[in-house]
């Protein structure tokens, strides 16, 4: 089997603001550098924990080079939104960045029908001879990619070879994943669920808690991918609590990613608007999950 052409844990990077809110690239090179350092064999930039939403198009271009040019795993640009037009001309302009992939998602807000989210699919591989991963998250964008859809999609975009699903239906998934196998690479896009995906065929994540828990996450994957299930299995055990604190109703993502972030010592800066900035709340919930497995971690080498 080919080894997964966009790695296979990508953490979804956060977008580091200086602090009059303008993009800090030096900052993202920096942090991206990291990342890898501690497991990350891809990145995602300006997808949803990297506040895409809130980011202009110039904004966009320069993050996707300045961390190309900070790393040699592949890098995967977040170039759409809910217009068409704009997501394509984006798309068009992504290759010369340096990134390795482009990340496309479904329309948000205007909830298009199955064949509305497969054109708006088509044209932006269309636009790009890059690789293209398709991203399910309907509890964004309130439309599910449904599985004739990606199914119909990949088979007739050649450049379309990865499915982000954090959809959580783990029925659809794994049809989707047999009927393109060798054709698709299917990512948990939840850290919740990636033992689950994996053991339905999964090459491996898109994560959050990557962040911070880089080298368990790689681990997960590593041992689920060679059949070593007890490894994996503890592993998501330490790891709970950064799952369930990654979003919260009270704090959601990216909110909790920044604040492990500082805690760790990155001036990662606060999130735009409308997300806001954390409280102190916030900053204590994130040192205690972060304190906590780092001690784990620790134990675990003793």
């Amino acid at each position: 089997m080919a080894p997964p052409r966009l790695g296979t844990l990508l953490t979804a990077m956060v977008t580091p603001f200086a602090p009059d809110g303008t993009v800090d690239l030096d900052g993202a090179a920096r942090l991206a550098q990291y990342l890898v350092s501690q497991g990350s064999d891809g990145l995602v930039v300006a997808g949803s924990t990297g506040e895409g939403s809130s980011l202009l198009d110039e904004e966009k271009l320069d993050l996707f080079s300045c961390v190309a040019e900070a790393v040699t795993v592949p890098v995967v640009a977040g170039s759409t939104s809910s217009n068409t037009a704009q997501s394509v001309a984006l798309t068009a302009r992504v290759a010369a960045t340096g990134a390795a992939g482009v990340l496309a998602t479904t329309p948000a807000y205007v909830r298009p029908s199955q064949g509305g989210i497969a054109g708006h699919f088509a044209a932006v591989a269309d636009a790009t001879p890059l690789p293209v991963m398709l991203y399910d998250i309907p509890s964004r964008t309130g439309r599910k990619v449904a599985p004739a859809t990606t199914i119909d999609v990949v088979t007739h975009h050649a450049n379309v070879v990865a499915l982000k699903d954090a959809s959580g239906d783990l029925v659809g998934a794994a049809h989707v994943a047999a009927v393109l196998e060798g054709r698709l690479d299917l990512y948990s896009g939840d850290d919740a669920l990636v033992l689950a995906f994996m053991a339905i065929g999964a090459v491996g994540l898109v994560s959050v808690a990557g962040h911070w828990a880089g080298p368990e996450l790689a681990a997960i994957v590593d041992g689920a991918a060679r059949g070593d299930w007890t490894t994996a299995r503890a592993l998501n055990e330490r790891v709970a609590a950064s799952c369930a604190f990654e979003s919260t109703e009270a704090y959601p993502n990216p909110l909790p990613a920044k604040a492990a972030l500082r805690h760790l010592g990155w001036a990662v800066g606060e999130c735009r608007a409308p997300l806001g900035p954390g409280d102190d709340e916030l900053a204590h919930r994130a040192a205690r999950v972060v304190d906590d497995l780092v001690a784990q971690r620790a134990a675990a080498t003793k």
